[in-house]
């Protein structure tokens, strides 16, 4: 079970969901993909852990922050976040506009050093949004494991 603010990428049988080769390229063998709140504690199993928003989280020191990276260029564009204001009701127009994002070449090579991470071994999406599952990350870890 995930802890409070993780949330580990399941199918609907409740099994964990691997990334694998799906999607641009070849990226390796199917590793774990999770997400994690940035202001939660980091776990060993979280494997290399990268923040995927484009503002850093405020009240962290980016000295202090427990991360391996911050690729920014994944995030969703200004204009698309501000429209969505993380209104659940907007997701899945959001979910939408966010892939055809993703396609776009800045995004679609993010994307990819997202998804050689993962092949590399574990990797932990850190995002400071409190609704992790009507978020970009969320969309990442479905692209990540699913392919999109």
């Amino acid at each position: 079970m995930a802890s409070r603010g993780e949330h580990s990428a399941t199918h609907k049988s409740g099994t964990q969901r691997q990334a694998g080769q799906a999607g641009r390229g070849t990226h390796g063998p199917a590793r774990q993909v999770h997400a994690r709140r940035i202001y939660d504690s980091a776990e060993p199993a979280d494997g290399a852990r990268v923040l995927v928003d484009r503002l850093w989280p405020r009240g962290l020191a980016k000295a202090e922050a427990p991360l391996d990276n911050w690729l920014k260029q994944v995030a969703p564009s200004n204009d698309l976040r501000t429209w969505y204001r993380h209104d659940p009701d907007r997701y899945d127009e959001f979910r939408a506009r966010y892939q055809a994002e993703l396609a776009e070449p800045e995004r679609a090579e993010a994307l990819d050093q997202l998804r050689d991470m993962a092949a590399a071994g574990p990797l932990t999406l850190l995002t400071a949004t409190k609704d992790v599952p009507h978020s970009h990350v969320q969309v990442l870890l479905d692209e990540l494991t699913d392919g999109g």
